[in-house]
């Protein structure tokens, strides 16, 4: 399996311009750990996660704590950045690693592993399609030991789903992992009701070239995305 096969499509991204607490409440309305920093032609720029946010946090005793647990504590990231604003292009990583669609899962999980970060964008022709997290990795391994390789057809499945789902649904598909091998769907990620649970499943089972559908979805926590 490649890249193309497990990235996360339609990312959520910001600009180098965009504000801190712009940046924070974007990871918590979508349950994402960072975003790309793209410019006008959907370069990738830089990263901002929520590491960059947590070193912009500190504790009353000044050390470093995670805005994550401010947001259960009522302490949150967002509350901070608020009063402390500043532009993506001052927090983020710069130039991080990219891959291209037919970059192998193995090679992938290799520069994660040695780079120790999290996830990778994905680009074509130097712009962003997508990105592969770990977990991304995970699931597709879990795939290529019991499937056979994912083919072209397999890819257009996989896209013919999440066209399904974005244009007739009410589903985040930045949330989704969808994997296609040999005509089997598995899916993965977060919804926010059993409906839209639902309605996942029943896209990719109307779809034409689909053998079968797992459905391993899940659902946001409450008091996220909305829900």
């Amino acid at each position: 399996m490649r890249a193309a096969d497990v990235m996360t499509p339609n990312v959520i991204t910001v600009t180098p311009d965009s504000e801190v607490r712009e940046i924070a409440s974007l990871l918590v309305e979508h349950g994402i750990s960072a975003v790309p920093v793209v410019d006008a032609d959907n370069r990738v720029l830089g990263i901002v996660s929520e590491g960059d946010l947590m070193r912009r946090v500190e504790s009353d005793n000044g050390e470093p704590r995670s805005w994550w647990l401010r947001l259960f504590s009522g302490h949150s990231a967002v509350d901070y950045v608020k009063s402390h604003g500043r532009k993506a292009r001052e927090i983020m990583t710069p130039d991080p690693l990219t891959v291209s669609e037919d970059e192998p899962l193995h090679q992938i999980a290799s520069q994660l592993e040695k780079r120790r970060i999290k996830r990778v964008p994905v680009v074509r022709d130097g712009r962003l399609v997508g990105i592969v997290s770990r977990s991304n990795l995970l699931r597709g391994f879990s795939v290529a030991d019991s499937a056979p390789a994912a083919t072209r057809d397999d890819r257009e499945i996989r896209d013919a789903i999440l066209k399904e789902v974005d244009d007739n649904t009410d589903v985040m598909i930045d949330r989704l992992n969808i994997i296609v091998a040999d005509g089997q769907v598995q899916l993965w990620g977060l919804v926010d009701s059993k409906e839209q649970r639902l309605a996942v499943q029943v896209a990719a089972e109307n779809t034409p070239g689909v053998t079968s559908v797992e459905n391993n979805l899940g659902f946001l926590p409450r008091g996220m995305g909305g829900v």
